[in-house]
């Protein structure tokens, strides 16, 4: 082969698969609606720690915010997860959008109050989780229903371009709003965005529940969990994520970092690095919707992620650890990439909900468990030793998860009996 040819093979490997965009109506109006929405959420995440530092003056106060959104999250993710399977998805979207839109527009009415109330913060926070977690399980088995079966892993890819993209540029915007005309204005953006993309997704077709759904029910969330722990293949994909954050997550640890190398200032770079890298994997991952393997690509990825972070414990100066750690980032998302296509490609829609409540409980989780191993492992050998252990426990979680679960690891979609069970269902229904 000539080295011309060559050259154009690996292009066409890397461009973006657009076909989900090209070919399904209801998936462009999900995409752009979540454009949209994604900057705004991302603007009132800088907003509200802001305005409460602003208010009290106090860390506890601060810290107290993502407390307040815990439990609502668990709760409704699951929750969200029943219904999503026993209801129709546009109906649960669009009425939670709308509430969205109300939460945000009590932030903005607070805001622009002569004294807003701290109060308002903490419930609306807590409210706007809850009324998210209840609606993404929808939104992510929605697309199954409107994207074709061998697109699964374009459209994956597709919505972690869009995702990484909003979490690069969003927060500098936000950062800039805040500080230059207060949270009311970054607030009332928040809630002009939930507008237009209620206008958007009020046009999605009906997507109504199997005839023979389960209403929900606790009865019907048992029965989620029983058919996921009835899969190792899906249990792999959920313990390798949570090991990989709770083991090798350390974004608590930036602000000592930059300070210990003598770069205040670099401390948006940091947390902005595993968004670049995302972001670089996503625009080139044109790869990954090709790839059949996914089980063993989100266990080497996740080693990989693991491998990085550890490697960011001996980083000399800013841009050595801005380079780990969008390292750590790109293969974070290939990580998640795959694990979208396999569970999109083989849970039967009449799960795909619950599955996804899990999910959400699953990569939500594992973060937040993830700082708070990292806080107290510097607080007994520092920063370095916190990052380069946890990395290399990270590794190590990982390879044993992956010699514990050899149906995870084996998995291909090409002969597992759940993907084609799914494939021919969805060429039955076409």
């Amino acid at each position: 082969m000539l080295p011309t040819e060559r050259l154009k093979r690996l292009l066409r490997h890397l461009t973006l698969d657009l076909s989900p965009l090209r070919d399904s109506r209801d998936y462009r109006l999900l995409f752009a609606s979540g454009v949209i929405t994604m900057f705004g959420t991302f603007i009132t995440m800088v907003a509200v720690p802001y305005q409460m530092k602003e208010l009290t003056g106090s860390y506890l106060a601060v810290g107290l915010v993502s407390l307040a959104e815990f439990v609502p999250m668990v709760v409704c993710g699951l929750w969200g997860g029943a219904i999503a399977d026993a209801l129709d998805r546009r109906k649960i979207i669009v009425l939670s959008e709308l509430g969205l839109l109300v939460t945000t527009g009590a932030l903005t009415v607070n805001a622009m109050l002569p004294n807003p109330q701290i109060w308002v913060l903490y419930v609306m926070g807590a409210v706007s989780t809850g009324i998210s977690c209840l609606q993404r399980p929808s939104l992510e088995a929605v697309f199954q229903q409107v994207v074709k079966h061998e697109q699964q892993g374009a459209a994956a890819v597709l919505s972690s371009m869009r995702w990484n993209f909003g979490a690069i540029v969003a927060p500098a915007l936000g950062g800039l709003l805040v500080t230059a005309f207060g949270p009311a204005a970054a607030y009332g953006i928040d809630t002009l965005s939930f507008a237009l993309s209620l206008a958007l997704l009020w046009r999605i077709r009906s997507l109504p529940p199997a005839e023979d759904a389960a209403p929900a029910s606790l009865k019907s969330l048992v029965e989620g969990m029983r058919y996921a722990v009835g899969r190792p293949d899906l249990v792999g994909t959920y313990l390798v994520d949570i090991a990989a954050m709770v083991f090798a997550m350390g974004t608590s640890l930036f602000p000592f970092l930059a300070d210990e190398l003598h770069s205040p200032q670099a401390l948006g770079l940091l947390y902005s690095a595993s968004a670049v890298g995302a972001l670089v994997a996503s625009i080139t991952g044109g790869w990954a919707a090709r790839v059949h393997r996914q089980g063993l690509g989100v266990i080497v990825a996740a080693a990989l992620w693991g491998a990085a972070v550890a490697a960011s414990a001996l980083a000399p100066n800013v841009w050595v650890l801005f380079a780990c750690l969008a390292f750590a980032g790109a293969a974070d998302m290939v990580s998640g990439i795959f694990r979208m296509t396999m569970w999109n490609q083989t849970i039967p829609p009449e799960l795909r909900g619950r599955l996804a409540g899990i999910e959400l409980l699953s990569y939500a989780s594992g973060p937040m468990l993830g700082n708070a191993r990292a806080s107290l492992m510097a607080n007994f050998g520092g920063t370095r030793f916190s990052l380069g252990a946890g990395g290399l426990l990270c590794v190590g979680a990982v390879l044993g998860l992956a010699a514990a679960l050899p149906a995870f690891r084996t998995y291909d979609a090409r002969t597992d009996d759940h993907a084609l069970a799914e494939k021919a269902r969805r060429e039955a229904a076409a």
